[in-house]
């Protein structure tokens, strides 16, 4: 059995083949390179000594994703990450995000049905709940219209994937996770954003190491203790390890219906300022920072309350802002060639 890994040369996708490779799945990468490295092929073999199959095409290519599954007969389950990501660019370009987000998934959930196959983890976000109601926030939460068309596209493929499901028998299971940070410890793989960074860490670091002048804190007006917005920051590590957790939980049938939804987070905010005291303090560096206007569609507060994910999925977040910090900062150095 393969299992077939889309996206699996991004961040989160990089750190979950290296976790799947090391429970012992065979693993099939699709990447079309458009948001990741070749090189990080590389990595993944350095960390799980084992280099992934990989095949470098466009989802959105519906043929492409035909012949792919009539190449790979034996795949037995799929983890959908791919897709565009940056929740500010999709302000600017919607019509980017409503074709590759939801077209892709789509052909792939159609190649499902075709075949019979069964077991598909979707990459979901915390930004289907918008500004939430109250805190920290449960998978009841009620969904607002997204503020977003990268939140609209997380909304509707989970619709989609449900809808499947229920039809189809799919067994399937999405992630709804919140701010991945940090990178593999041993700095073999992490983030690689191409061009400005969308993200505050990669900003923080390359601030720190002098690629980028100053980072930019947007908003310090909002009604939290020190001014800035809250997230719940989970080290990118423990968050592939959910995602292996959740394929087990199909492959071994524990799950309670053909569609179900997980919070993956912390349980903990942290500011946009508590981040950067931190890392300051976990690294001893000094950061250039300025305030700056807030951003559309960035919301004031946002955490998990992860107790169904412990409960049902046996998974919790094991490591630390810190920790997190300290490896984003160690990929950094490494980068940037910084002794």
């Amino acid at each position: 059995m393969k299992i077939l890994v889309t996206g699996g040369l991004g961040f989160i996708g990089s750190h979950t083949v290296v976790e799947l490779q090391n429970k012992g799945f065979e693993v099939v990468v699709i990447d079309n390179l458009s948001n990741s490295n070749i090189k990080v092929l590389d990595g993944i073999e350095k960390i799980s000594g084992i280099r992934p199959d990989f095949e470098q095409f466009d989802l959105k290519d519906k043929h492409l994703v035909h012949r792919f599954f009539n190449n790979y007969p034996d795949i037995g389950g799929m983890i959908h990450f791919a897709a565009s990501k940056a929740v500010n660019e999709s302000v600017v370009t919607p019509l980017k995000y409503y074709e590759n987000n939801i077209h892709t998934l789509v052909y792939l959930l159609q190649e499902m049905k075709e075949r019979n196959l069964q077991n598909f983890i979707f990459s979901s976000s915390c930004t289907v709940y918008g500004e939430p109601d109250k805190l920290p926030i449960t998978e009841d939460e009620r969904i607002k219209p997204a503020l977003t068309a990268y939140g609209y596209t997380k909304q509707a493929g989970e619709t989609i994937i449900a809808d499947v499901a229920r039809a189809h028998g799919i067994k399937s299971i999405a992630l709804r996770y919140f701010n991945p940070i940090g990178a593999h410890p041993s700095a073999e793989i992490g983030e690689l954003p191409l061009g400005v960074p969308q993200n505050l860490i990669p900003f923080v670091t390359q601030t720190a190491a002098g690629i980028r002048e100053q980072l930019s804190v947007f908003g310090d007006d909002y009604p939290t203790e020190d001014g800035t917005a809250i997230r719940d920051y989970i080290h990118v590590v423990d968050l592939a390890k959910s995602h292996v957790v959740a394929l087990e939980r199909l492959l071994h049938d524990k799950h309670k219906s053909n569609f179900e939804i997980f919070n993956i987070g912390t349980g903990r905010g942290a500011s946009v300022m508590e981040i950067i005291k931190a890392f300051e303090k976990v690294n001893n560096i000094k950061l250039n920072y300025k305030i700056a206007p807030r951003r559309e569609g960035d919301v004031v507060a946002v955490w998990a309350d992860t107790t169904l994910a412990e409960n049902e999925l046996g998974w919790k977040a094991e490591l630390t802002m810190e920790d997190a910090l300290r490896d984003a900062w160690k990929w950094q150095k490494k980068l940037s060639n910084i002794e």
